[in-house]
């Protein structure tokens, strides 16, 4: 496959460093406050080996930063930067086109920490204010 990260195509671009289920979940799991490698593991069911592969990526690519919380062991956390935090609009998109598309039997279902809400994303182009997805797209420059 062609390197995802020189394309000119921004989706492929920002699939390379997230286009894999667990990055996505622990970029899930991180926006829930799980910080620790232990929390994610538990969480997630990943093996060891996996998780700090994909967590080291996630660093390197800006989306978490690496803080030392102990030395004596020696014990790193994983914070959301902006870049991870801006991400959580994508983490919604995908959840609500699984809402729509996949959402047989028991679901798990994503509230607002301050009004106990149900959240139900919808992502809307700023310049028209239309859904996206309710109008034709193409790929190219500005006519």
């Amino acid at each position: 496959m062609k390197n995802l990260s020189n394309q000119p195509c921004l989706i492929a671009r920002s699939l390379a460093i997230v286009g894999d289920a667990w990055s996505m979940l622990i970029m899930r799991d991180a926006h829930t406050g799980l910080t620790r490698f232990d929390e994610f593991r538990k969480s997630l069911g990943i093996a060891p080996t996996m998780l700090t592969a994909r967590l080291s990526a996630l660093t390197d690519d800006g989306l978490l930063e690496k803080h030392r919380y102990s030395e004596r062991p020696p014990r790193d956390e994983y914070l959301l930067t902006q870049a991870g935090r801006d991400f959580l609009p994508v983490l919604f998109a995908i959840g609500a086109w699984g809402r729509k598309h996949r959402s047989g039997g028991e679901v798990t279902r994503f509230f607002d920490a301050e009004t106990g809400t149900e959240i139900d994303a919808v992502t809307i182009d700023r310049v028209t204010g239309a859904p996206v997805g309710t109008r034709p797209i193409r790929i190219g420059a500005p006519e």
